[in-house]
């Protein structure tokens, strides 16, 4: 076999070529490779055993799995498996085009069937410079005189994730899964290949089962269970993979066994999974869906840190992002999609003297009274706002801010007038009938007179309300998607999907200083296709702060941090005194490390809480810059609802952000806790947090409370382990850590 090595930004690749021609990915890792890592047969393997594992060398390492309608499938793959697919393991090799662009390297394979499928199809993988992260996609031709029906195209697909190192695959390997939900997003769970069901390998021995992780989204909600993202480590051989699909609907990645090894496919959607096929006519190709693929350590943080980075990389470039201005929003805990005039003048005065630099009006500004299933047209209500909303955006931008409001433009109400008159192939359409969800059509962007219509809006909103930012809300789910027009229902969405992002772009080229909030009752669309357009992305609808912490915790598994809009949100009815002061204290540490989303009702707060707000968000300017640019680190490991201690970190070359949360929570113990020194205080008021993984921690350490000032707690720091007393049952502390 000839090998061709391919090393970049610390990812060793490495493609094999048959003497069939055919070219395969034998290696994608941190890690350097090794050839006996392959195939190992164990001194006392028969010798048919020898000749089936050099079979499997064959049979195995697909760089792209294809797959068409009515071809065969020789090999086994044993239930829902996407492996020995056809055209897949048919492909030949015809060559790679290997150059540098703006970005990096730049590799472009191609693979052919000339003999049974007649078929091509371009892997490209682009580097980034500066992170050990590849873009890859793939695209495939008809190049036939038939139309072939395409039933699945990887993405990205590799055979041998848990090959190094000696152990069990129960023993070595660990899989980050990050679930996602309404008002419980970036829930970060860690299983052993054992845990999932997976049967325990030892290397040279041969075994083939049907079990497969499949981890799956099928609709328009790309995260509403879970992120689209995964990551695996070898613990043994200290190697970590991980990757993000950059899609906003259907999605799915599987990993399973194959003979000897274990595999990895990243895709969109697919036929089994998400009711999706494409015909592809004579002369007519389809691109995969994009996904990055990353190495590391193995360190979940390390491979965040990594993919941190390379999502700035592709961001669209904005002030938002650079700047992160403060923005309050007056939904959260505040008037609860209900405003007027009357109510949002003294919030907008409070707003302005805490240091908020937006000012967004949320739902309900467009209808009287319950206007749920009447949405679609976006005018303004003169019965909330009698002097008409420009009134109040004027008053905003006069108290020196910049004025939002709230819009779900991608459906209309079954109740609202402009949908009645409208002709059904503005809409999502199944079974011959308009797809509706939670009283809501979902509009269908491929059509043209949609595309009007939604311009309009924005248009009128930006122009004659004089806005700023826009909060784009999305609060259905229309399944798997639309038969009009289209070869599949799965399709259909895709194409819908596509043309969404299209709008996006010609929207931000219109008004390139427009800010777009990214929300899908809360963190249900959290995904780079949106997001690398969109500047900030609403995490959450949790409403309870001491929850919110976790979410604020976990969030930049999900989003980088200068994205990742967290509530604040003061209570009016908690108590005053010590209890009160720490409710707005925590409040205000579940976003001082990532981008504020302040709410609650301000104008009713005492002067002493007004103060500890006014005083993080002129904390929160003091330090957003360093978020920028920052990277996450979790001391202690990601967090989880039931933990009673939470801290999460962001750290840069020579200086580190740690918030500490401490609430009362039922539920499992909290076996992370240290004991401190006796006798000090009671042991369950006492942590430490581990300092020593800092890029500074070497040079010796510095710990400051940051925020508040005046509500100091007992804190020391021993050589590179910082100690925290916090005696109430719910609290919080903002630290900086400096070299010294």
């Amino acid at each position: 076999m000839q090998y061709i090595k391919i090393t970049e930004n610390g990812i060793h690749i490495v493609f094999g070529i048959t003497e069939k021609n055919q070219i395969k990915l034998l290696h994608f890792s941190h890690a350097q490779f090794r050839e006996t890592d392959l195939c190992r047969v164990g001194p006392e393997c028969k010798a048919e055993d020898r000749v089936r594992k050099e079979q499997f060398l064959e049979e195995a390492f697909q760089l792209v799995q294809a797959n068409l309608s009515g071809y065969n499938r020789p090999y086994e793959k044993h239930g829902n498996k996407h492996i020995v697919t056809a055209p897949g393991y048919l492909f030949t090799y015809v060559g790679m085009e290997d150059t540098e662009n703006d970005t990096g390297r730049r590799l472009v394979i191609t693979q052919e069937d000339r003999e049974v499928t007649h078929t091509r199809v371009e892997t490209v993988m682009q580097f980034y410079r500066g992170t050990s992260v590849v873009r890859m996609y793939n695209r495939i031709y008809n190049e036939g005189e038939e139309t072939q029906t395409l039933e699945y195209l990887s993405s990205f697909c590799y055979t041998g994730i848990e090959k190094e190192g000696g152990s069990s695959s129960d023993e070595k390997m660990r899989v980050m899964i990050p679930y996602n939900g309404w008002q419980k997003e970036m829930s970060l769970r860690e299983y052993t290949f054992g845990d999932l069901g997976f049967a325990q390998t030892q290397p040279g021995v041969y075994q083939r089962t049907s079990q497969v992780l499949e981890i799956t989204n099928t609709g328009n909600w790309s995260s509403k269970k879970y992120l689209p993202l995964g990551y695996v480590e070898n613990r043994e051989a200290h190697t970590g993979l991980f990757w993000q699909i950059e899609h906003n609907g259907s999605w799915h990645y599987e990993i399973g066994d194959q003979n000897t090894h274990f595999y990895l496919c990243v895709s969109g959607p697919t036929e089994v999974q998400s009711h999706w096929f494409k015909q592809l006519k004579p002369g007519e190709s389809f691109t995969s869906v994009p996904v990055a693929v990353g190495v590391s350590s193995d360190s979940f943080e390390e491979a965040m840190g990594e993919l941190t980075k390379y999502r700035r990389l592709i961001r669209r470039p904005n002030r938002d992002d650079e700047t992160l201005p403060v923005i309050f929003n007056d939904y959260m805990n505040c008037l609860f999609g209900d405003p007027t005039t009357e109510k949002e003048l003294p919030l907008i005065d409070a707003a302005a003297e805490c240091g908020c630099e937006y000012y967004v009006i949320d739902a309900g500004w467009y209808a009287p009274g319950e206007w749920w299933d009447s949405v679609g047209e976006w005018q303004e209500c003169r019965e909330r706002f009698p002097g008409g909303i420009k009134e109040v955006t004027e008053y905003i931008r006069k108290k020196g801010m910049i004025p939002g409001v709230w819009l779900e433009l991608e459906v209309m109400g079954i109740n609202c007038e402009k949908a009645k008159k409208a002709p059904d192939d503005w809409f999502f359409v199944r079974h011959g009938t308009r797809v509706y969800d939670r009283s809501r059509y979902q509009l269908d962007f491929r059509n043209p007179q949609v595309i009007a219509h939604v311009n309009e809006v924005i248009d009128r909103v930006v122009g004659e309300y004089g806005v700023g930012y826009i909060k784009m809300d999305y609060n259905i789910e229309p399944g798997i998607g639309t038969e009009l027009n289209a070869d599949s229902v799965g399709q259909g969405m895709l194409e819908h999907e596509r043309a969404y992002l299209a709008w996006l772009d010609d929207v931000f080229a219109r008004y390139p200083e427009l800010v777009i909030e990214n929300c899908s009752s809360g963190g249900l669309r959290i995904d780079y296709a949106l997001l690398s357009r969109y500047s900030i992305q609403s995490t959450s609808d949790q409403e309870d702060y001491r929850n919110y912490a976790t979410i604020a915790a976990n969030a930049v598994a999900g989003v980088t941090p200068e994205q990742a809009a967290v509530w604040s949100y003061p209570m009016r009815l908690t108590g005053e005194g010590k209890d009160g002061r720490e409710e707005v204290i925590y409040n205000m540490i579940n976003a001082m490390l990532l981008r504020i989303h302040q709410s609650g009702h301000l104008a009713e707060l005492s002067a002493e809480r007004t103060a500890l707000v006014k005083e993080g968000i002129a904390c929160y300017k003091q330090i957003r810059q360093d978020i920028r640019q920052a990277l996450p680190f979790w001391p202690l490991g990601t967090a989880d609802n039931q933990d009673q201690w939470v801290c999460a970190g962001l750290k840069t070359e020579d200086k580190a952000y740690l918030a500490v949360w401490k609430r009362q929570m039922t539920g499992k113990t909290d076996n992370r806790r240290s004991i401190l020194q006796e006798g000090s205080a009671p042991q369950e008021n006492l942590w430490e947090i581990p300092l020593g993984s800092l890029p500074f921690a070497r040079e010796g350490l510095q710990v400051k409370l940051l925020y508040p000032e005046e509500e100091q707690v007992p804190y020391e720091l021993c050589s590179d382990v910082l100690r925290v007393c916090l005696e109430q049952p719910v609290m919080a502390r903002l630290f900086v850590i400096m070299k010294k």
